[in-house]
């Protein structure tokens, strides 16, 4: 055996693996934990999406129940001719079935809302992602990612709370939707819940409440503008805005062109007939403060407010302009330069059906209502009670008076010129509007046969058997005390105010329904016709002569001014033989005008609105002036008669109710 040769060790020589660089080496490793760590990361996201939907599977609602529609009782409130007013509540239209509509109506829809619709399987991934980038890109939310099967599921299961847990449910009940429907069962539901603004839900409420008929009727144009109004119903509703909804039309329009859901000539032959709003008129946006009274008292006709209600009112559509436009017009004239910002016009027949009812300046400003809820001194507007409680006690119009200082326990009234005019008869007494006289007829007459004439004609305030009663210190209403004023316009009978005449289901089935005049008779046929002929006076020569009717439209007209301490309230509240009519005037915070009275802006409002409801109506004569005493005593207030079993019933008219008109003169 040989020994090896001695010398230098050499390096053992490496396989061309063990000679790679230690460095990718490393990055492998990198790679592979990398790789399990993604993988367990994915595992947990996994195991917490699944919690998370377990965790909201558990509180999803109930689904069976929540397919019948969770709203608000709709009351559509109608206008003595069958006009609408407006709509409180949710209105939904009976449900439409897919194949009676127009075909232009779920196109437009589905061109605008989810052009995907029927390939995606509830939730749409590029649409989301396209809404992302474009959300991105504009630095706001623009567009939203949620298919008209999302869309669904929350019309008919969850709220419109802007939530997590919301969004995620709303995921879930769009995939159980599509498992359990078809596309085409889908869409329906959804035309028939979504909402299109102005209270109304489905395609056929939307369509009666825009266009005025049925959604099968619609035409190319109409549907893209249903369509439209899903984006931003307030902001494109036709009524009030038509140029901005006629542009979101033409957008859906375009929609449909590029979804090849629609040519450009048909496109193009939809924009040239335009939208055609026929049909039923659009709600008037009258009334809100007389809508809102009538609805407060629905419930006592009705019961609760579980269902959809139609109820036709007493309003006349053209009177209450009238009084809205001449209110407006007389604040905006001379509002500013006499300190005054609100006034209240109440408009009622001798019956008391309310004609017109203007609450206030503006509805949208302020909902309280000046003509039912504000209880203000009516001042001098409250004598002619006083001067009734005379009458029956045997005074006369042309019984002699003294117009001269008094001083009742401590009490000494004055009148608004500080002068005294000395003798006098009682009719001229009231014409001029003598507080002296009328605190004196107060006290021989007795201050409870006053307050007992003030109860009988419906005045409910808590009157004090004080001094001053006689000058109107008692708060009351506009309502009130025009319906007091109606007791002389209905010859002698009460007066009790009404807004509602029929209240009947969106069925047809009648709730209720008003039947004959009501009241029977609270004061004297003689007397009321002698205070038509005292207060006719205080318009012909007295303190209202500002209510004298135009030139060529004069006709018998008998009223009252009223003007309390400070000049805090001005009214002038007067009758036809067609219509009582009240005006206050005044601010809300009870600061004085700038020397109002009665005889200035009330009676111009009250003369303007006057002669705008009489046009074209043949002068008549105010009631029962001429006829004898009637042997029937007055019952005790408006209470009783309304509950009476012994109600007269109305005369009817006597050809002997001539008014010649109070031919004295000044």
């Amino acid at each position: 055996m040989t020994d090896a040769p001695r010398g230098p060790l050499k390096a053992p020589q490496r396989s061309p693996a063990a000679s790679k660089p230690r460095g990718k080496s490393w990055r492998g490793r990198l790679l592979r934990r990398l790789a399990y760590g993604t993988a367990i990361a994915g595992v947990w996201v996994l195991i917490g999406a699944v919690g998370v939907v377990v965790l909201f599977a558990t509180d999803l609602p109930d689904v069976d129940a929540a397919m019948e529609a969770r709203r608000r009782p709709a009351v559509t409130l109608l206008a003595a001719d069958g006009t609408e007013l407006v709509t409180i509540g949710d209105l939904y239209g009976p449900p439409m079935q897919l194949q009676d509509l127009p075909k232009a109506l779920p196109r437009a829809v589905i061109a605008t809302e989810d052009r995907r619709f029927y390939s995606h399987f509830g939730i749409d991934p590029v649409g989301l992602v396209r809404a992302a980038v474009v959300n991105l890109k504009s630095g706001r939310i623009v567009q939203g990612g949620s298919t008209i099967t999302q869309q669904a599921a929350k019309n008919l299961f969850l709220t419109s709370e802007r939530k997590f847990k919301r969004k995620v449910q709303e995921v879930m009940l769009a995939v159980w939707l599509e498992r359990r429907l078809t596309k085409d069962q889908i869409l329906t539901i959804y035309l028939n819940r979504v909402y299109f603004g102005a209270g109304t839900y489905g395609v056929e409420a939307a369509a009666q409440r825009y266009f005025g008929r049925s959604a099968r009727t619609l035409n190319t144009f109409e549907s893209a503008m249903l369509a439209g109004l899903l984006k931003a119903p307030s902001r494109y509703n036709p009524h009030k805005d038509p140029e901005l909804a006629a542009k979101r039309t033409s957008r859906v329009l375009d929609n449909m062109v590029a979804a090849g859901l629609l040519s450009q000539q048909e496109a193009q032959a939809a924009a040239r007939v335009g939208s055609q709003m026929a049909g039923r008129p659009r709600p008037s946006g009258l009334a809100r403060h007389f809508a809102d009274w009538v609805l407060d008292q629905v419930p006592g006709y009705a019961g609760s407010l579980d269902r959809d209600l139609v109820i036709r009112t007493t309003l006349d559509p053209a009177l209450q302009r009238q009084a809205e436009a001449i209110v407006d017009l007389t604040l905006d004239r001379e509002g500013q330069k006499q300190t005054v910002e609100e006034a209240a016009l109440l408009a009622l027949t001798p019956t008391g059906a309310i004609r017109a009812m203007v609450g206030g300046r503006s509805y949208a400003e302020s909902q309280f209502n000046r003509a039912t809820q504000a209880v203000r001194q009516p001042g001098s507007a409250f004598k002619p009670i006083v001067y009734l409680a005379a009458l029956e006690a045997g005074f006369t119009p042309s019984t002699p008076v003294t117009d001269s200082p008094i001083r009742i326990d401590g009490y000494q009234p004055r009148n608004f010129d500080d002068g005294f005019r000395g003798a006098m008869r009682l009719d001229e007494a009231l014409a001029y509007s003598v507080n002296t006289v009328a605190v004196d007829l107060a006290e021989k007459v007795g201050r409870t046969r006053v307050i007992a004439a003030a109860k009988r004609l419906g005045i409910t305030a808590d009157i004090k058997p004080t001094p001053s009663l006689a000058l109107g210190t008692a708060e009351t209403t506009l309502l009130e005390l025009t319906s007091a004023y109606g007791v002389f316009a209905s010859g002698g009978f009460g007066v009790w105010p009404y807004g509602i005449e029929e209240i009947r289901t969106r069925e047809g089935a009648v709730l209720y329904r008003r039947m004959g005049d009501g009241a029977g008779r609270v004061a004297d046929a003689h007397h009321v016709g002698t205070m038509g002929r005292m207060l006719a006076s205080v318009i012909e020569y007295g303190t209202g002569r500002q209510a004298q009717m135009p030139r060529g439209q004069e006709r018998p007209l008998a009223g009252k001014t009223g003007t309390s301490q400070n000049f805090r309230d001005a009214w002038f509240v007067g009758y036809s033989a067609d219509l009582a009519v009240g005006v206050w005037c005044g601010n809300d915070d009870d600061s004085p005008m700038r020397r109002v009275t009665g005889g200035g802006l009330p009676a111009q409002i009250w003369r303007d609105f006057m002669a705008a409801a009489h046009r074209g109506l043949p002068p008549r004569a105010l009631p029962a002036w001429s006829l004898p005493p009637v042997a029937e005593k007055p019952k005790k207030g408006i209470f009783d008669f309304l509950f009476s079993s012994d109600q007269q019933s109305r005369p009817k008219a006597d050809p002997r109710n001539a008014f010649p008109g109070d031919q004295r003169g000044k």
